[in-house]
């Protein structure tokens, strides 16, 4: 089975800086890859290791990418290789641009069986480039995906729902967006590290995608944090039922 898991980096949120005009500053910000990507690589790995077959790490961005630091801790997570379509008018890409660009590179890597992504990327969190990745490539497509099995040649995936645990079948090839309930991922160790770096990286622009000069269908105008509420800094002693009637009229109210 071949497996691509995709990836996107994305700024660390400890990082943000808040301008009095409630304005975002990531200038000053890390990269790290995004934390609901790495449940997608896991899985792709245990599918691999269980199953056989290989893994593809993918991602579609600016030229962020290229840092060696974050092409070493992907690959350092067990993918055999790695592409990278490193583009800056990816900056600020939409999801139906990432998924485009993603489907394109699926497509150039060709004889894929299964694409996994995670729930949503850290910043955004649209939750958007699993489906509309489906779609593009024509593949069946499930989001919220708990657990994966193989069977017969097809996948056997459970849901988590409100009150039931839906089990489906779906043939492959396929694109699943998996849940941070999927596992656990896993911590390189140094060994890991240090063979990272001599694993294969292909480097793609969008121009070697045919996709030069497409860009985001939309546009982002201001992104700005939430006003900051003052505390209303309201005691309430006791545990009577006097008490907690009046905890409740208050948090009633606030909601």
């Amino acid at each position: 089975m071949k497996i691509v898991a995709c990836y996107k980096i994305v700024p660390e949120e400890q990082d943000l800086i808040i301008r009095p005009d409630r304005t975002l500053n990531w200038e000053r910000a890390e990269w790290k890859i995004g934390q609901y990507d790495l449940c997608a690589v896991e899985a792709g790995m245990q599918l691999s290791e269980t199953n056989g077959g290989s893994l593809t790490a993918l991602s579609a961005g600016t030229k962020q990418l290229e840092n060696s630091k974050l092409k070493k801790g992907i690959l350092s997570r067990g993918p055999q290789d790695l592409f990278i379509i490193a583009d800056d008018a990816l900056d600020n890409a939409d999801a139906f641009q990432t998924a485009s660009t993603l489907a394109a590179a699926v497509n150039k890597i060709g004889d894929v069986d299964l694409v996994l992504c995670g729930e949503g990327s850290s910043d955004l969190y649209t939750q958007q480039v699993g489906v509309q990745l489906g779609e593009l490539l024509g593949y069946p497509v499930i989001n919220a995906v708990s657990k994966i099995t193989v069977q017969d040649g097809k996948l056997l995936v459970e849901r988590t729902l409100e009150d039931e645990v839906e089990v489906l079948q779906i043939p492959l090839p396929a694109v699943i967006s998996v849940t941070t309930d999927i596992n656990l991922p896993r911590i390189p160790s140094m060994k890991e590290i240090l063979a990272a770096g001599k694993k294969p990286v292909t480097q793609w622009g969008l121009a070697d995608l045919d996709l030069a000069g497409k860009g985001s269908a939309t546009k982002i105008d201001s992104t700005l944090a939430p006003e900051q509420a003052d505390r209303k800094r309201i005691l309430f002693e006791g545990d009577s039922e006097e008490v907690i009637q009046k905890l409740y009229e208050n948090l009633r109210k606030e909601l």
